[in-house]
């Protein structure tokens, strides 16, 4: 145990969770590198919290904010300006350990480029017993790794990244794979799906971007030809095909929830 932490970087990772007692171990296994560990939780009922300590993570309590505003807030408990953001159901490979040591070294001895916020890493997909390897689910760069100081967190309620608030600032890419190993059945997976065009519809609506037919009927179509015929989603067999027409599918019900949303609000 000495030996991990004297191995460990100066390097904060941080996770929202809730009722995330299934998942939690392996993310903060794989996170054992990190010398400051904090999980922002929003009142999980089950042994989330005593998993999280056990591995050495300071918890913090807070009601749910949105996906965006509650990773934000999480940033703001961590110890060091770099940090590491994962979700529960996340874990970093060895690969992606190295690369992130590698960088932090950089930062730490002033040679990394003082234009980069932070870094993109590949995320590799578990869906329906298989590693997407193609189309929308993989590489999907994700933004995870980047300095306080120069980027954040959106205020998306959902779909939120992590932008530049410096100007002339970018961000480069590690390599190694961030795997995402949700365990959700198909029903649950769908049932999220629809929670989460729920909510992009709202924002859409909110903003008064109303869509037209073309944008409607289209978005599903270039969606499919994008992802599962370009980018080779077929190579993933069944579960590749079933993750592109969910997507699809998603893009065609967030426009006409946006519609029957705006609709409403005409009428009234």
């Amino acid at each position: 145990m000495n030996t991990a932490a004297n191995n460990r970087i100066a390097l904060s990772a941080v996770l929202i969770t809730l009722n995330a007692d299934k998942q939690i171990a392996k993310a903060l296994e794989s996170l054992q590198f990190c010398a400051d560990l904090v999980v922002v939780d929003s009142n999980s009922t089950d042994d989330t919290i005593e998993i999280a300590q056990k591995f050495g993570a300071r918890v913090v309590q807070q009601d749910w904010l949105g996906f965006g505003p509650q990773k934000q807030f999480a940033v703001t408990q961590a110890t060091y300006d770099w940090v590491l953001c994962l979700d529960a159901d996340e874990r970093a490979t060895p690969e992606l350990e190295r690369s992130i040591r590698a960088v932090m070294q950089q930062a730490e001895q002033g040679l990394l480029p003082v234009d980069v916020a932070g870094f993109d890493m590949p995320r590799c997909n578990f869906f329906l017993g298989r590693y997407l390897r193609h189309g929308e689910g993989y590489p999907d760069y994700s933004r995870r790794l980047f300095n306080r100081k120069m980027a954040n967190w959106s205020n998306d309620a959902v779909h939120e990244k992590v932008e530049c608030t410096i100007p002339d600032t970018r961000f480069e890419k590690l390599e190694g794979d961030l795997l995402h190993e949700s365990a959700e059945s198909l029903e649950s997976y769908l049932t999220k799906q629809n929670r989460y065009t729920s909510i992009q519809a709202q924002h859409l609506a909110a903003h008064g971007r109303w869509p037209g037919l073309g944008k409607l009927m289209l978005s599903p179509v270039v969606r499919f030809i994008k992802f599962y015929l370009v980018r080779k989603g077929f190579l993933d067999g069944w579960p590749g095909l079933v993750h592109i027409a969910i997507g699809c599918f998603n893009s065609f019900m967030k426009y006409a929830k946006t519609r029957e949303l705006m609709q409403q609000k005409r009428e009234c």
